[in-house]
Order: C-alpha cells, then structure tokens, then sequence
C-alpha cells in the first residue's frame, strides 16, 4: 500500500511539473500566433506591435451614424495623417458614398463583421458567411482586398482567429480604448489615449462618437508633438515572419 501511494505521489508530481514547463514554454512567442492556456494552445490577435518606430495605428470603429465622419476626414487631411476605418456590413450598405468617399482620401478600410455580432457564439460557417460578405462589398465599392478584421466587441475565439487565417487575414485588436464610446469629453479623451501610448500602439476610436471630432485636433498634436508618426494598419503590421505574445504584441522574427 505504502508503495502504491509513493508511486501514485511520484506520478502526479511529474504530470505537474510538465504541465508546468508546456505553459512556461507556451507563454512565450510563438510563429502559429497561438500561446498555452494551460494545456491547451489558444490563438490570440494583435493588440500592439513592436517596434523601435515611434508609429501608432489610428483605428476607427463605424457601426452606427455617418455625420461625423466627414469632419473627421477633414481633420486627418488637415494634420496630413492617414488611419484605418473598420465597417460594419450594414453601415456599408447604408452608406455606400461615405465608403467610397473613405477610400478615395486614402483610408485603409478593414472589416467588422456583417452584423456586429459576438463572433464567439457563432458557428464557423456563420463566422466565414460574417466576414467574406463584408469583403465582398468593399471590394466592390473600393476596388481593394481587405487585410484586417476587428471582431464586435473585441470577442474571439480560436474559430474565428482560425477562419479568418484561412481568408489570408488577421485579426486586430487595440491596447490604447480611447472610451469615446462612453461619451467622455474631448479633453478626457486626449489625456486617456496620450497617457497609454506607445511605440507600435493601436487607438481603438469610434466615427460617431459624442466629442470625437473636438478631441481629434489635440490629440494628433499631442502625439506628433512627441515625435508619432501615423500610420495605415497595413504600414504598422508585420506581414511574415512574425510571432505574437501572450499579450497580443506582434514581434519580427527576422
């Protein structure tokens, strides 16, 4: 008996300590984009990227509204920076003219789903359905494919990170919330997103937001100020050769 439970002992501390060193090992970099949860590999997107660059991703979320957008366009002209729009399938639809009005002043346009759903919950063919019918519609008003796919929510899972793996994107997140969603002032704003940046950071705002347009002005400043530069999803992204943390930080791998 004693021997049974020495040996049962013996087991149990091996079993652990392998478990042990699989997430050690897990949650460093990885090429697949995927970390250990555990004992089970978990696919993560890109919240941040790093890079010795002072360069961020001004990105903007459009679901619902279109009449600030314009404004913001202006704004973006004005300072002679460029930022990364992700639609909404049903915003396309409703504004086709602002789309087209997007790419023609040199925005880069990702995806945000067909109905801005919780991605999580649905199945991979509902996932893949979400997605390509939203590339479809941009390609045929801009003429360009579609890279990059921010899920509703910022809700993933390994289906959906996986699908979209497939269709040759990548799923992006954010690692600076400005909250203009919360109504915040355009001082609050500015203050937020200055406080959190960094080399490689990706802005999370939203087109119609309530002081958006009034933060906009000083918060470019601000940055370009401390030396930020602004880039296109595309410019800031590493295309290959990449490994993405724990975190969600994108990594060159050569």
């Amino acid at each position: 008996m004693f021997f049974v439970l020495k040996k049962r002992t013996l087991i149990s501390f091996i079993f652990i300590t392998l478990l042990f060193v699989m997430c050690f090992i897990g949650f460093g970099q990885t090429s697949a984009a995927q970390v250990y949860f555990g004992s089970t590999l978990r696919k993560v997107p890109i919240y941040k990227v790093d890079t010795e660059e002072k360069a961020v991703a001004l990105t903007f979320d459009a679901a619902w509204g279109a009449d600030k957008t314009r404004s913001i366009i202006e704004i973006l002209n004005r300072y002679e920076i460029t930022a990364t729009f992700f639609l909404v399938g049903f915003w396309i639809e409703k504004y086709p003219d602002e789309v087209k009005f997007l790419s023609d002043n040199g925005i880069e346009i990702g995806n945000h789903s067909n109905n801005h759903l919780k991605m999580s919950t649905l199945s991979e063919e509902e996932i893949k359905k979400e997605i390509v019918s939203v590339n479809e519609k941009l390609t045929g008003i801009t003429g360009k494919e579609v890279k990059f796919f921010r899920p509703p929510f910022g809700d993933y899972n390994d289906k959906l990170i996986g699908v979209l793996e497939e269709l040759n994107m990548k799923t992006i997140q954010w690692d600076v919330d400005s909250l203009d969603w919360k109504g915040i002032s355009g001082e609050e704003i500015t203050e937020r997103v200055v406080k959190r940046v960094g080399n490689g950071s990706i802005i999370l705002c939203h087109n119609n937001s309530d002081h958006i347009v009034d933060a906009l002005p000083a918060l470019i400043l601000n940055l370009k100020n401390n030396g930020y530069k602004f880039v296109k999803m595309s410019e800031l992204v590493y295309e290959n050769n990449f490994t993405i943390d724990n975190n969600g930080v994108q990594h060159k791998t050569n």
